[in-house]
């Protein structure tokens, strides 16, 4: 069972704009981004908890398996950067992330097949627990 999600009225606003605005079809992860979103508690942006993942947060993963850690940045699309430091909220794992809690794990797709299980150890940047607002 997938673990309960937490969203902010700003970033569901957000991102129904942004799926009204792609054509049909035209990106593999909007079901999916749908989906989570239809089951997302929405909060305002000031009542979303620290510990939450939202658009723009830099969240610090650990890989079990390898033990090792990395940090990303979930963003919009037309914010990604060829740095390899941010993920789309259009990518399967960007739409997975939204919402979650630091502790929760999830299945991230391995290069060339498979998946590892990778748990959110930190969010060392969340915008709304920094009272940015209009990120």
């Amino acid at each position: 069972m997938r673990p309960e999600i937490t969203i902010s009225s700003l970033d569901s606003e957000r991102l129904y704009d942004l799926i009204d605005s792609l054509p049909k079809g035209s990106v593999a992860g909007i079901n999916e981004l749908e989906e989570e979103l239809e089951r997302a508690i929405t909060v305002e942006p000031k009542e979303v908890p620290a510990n939450i993942v939202t658009m723009n947060s830099t969240v610090k993963f650990f890989i079990e398996s390898t033990k090792k850690e990395f940090e990303l940045t979930l963003v919009y699309p037309k914010n990604m950067d060829p740095s390899g430091k941010t993920i789309s909220i259009l990518a399967p794992v960007g739409s997975a992330l939204l919402g979650l809690s630091i502790g929760d794990e999830i299945e991230w797709p391995k290069p060339g097949g498979g998946n590892l299980k990778v748990k959110i150890t930190e969010i060392t940047f969340q915008p709304e627990r920094s009272g940015e607002y209009q990120l």
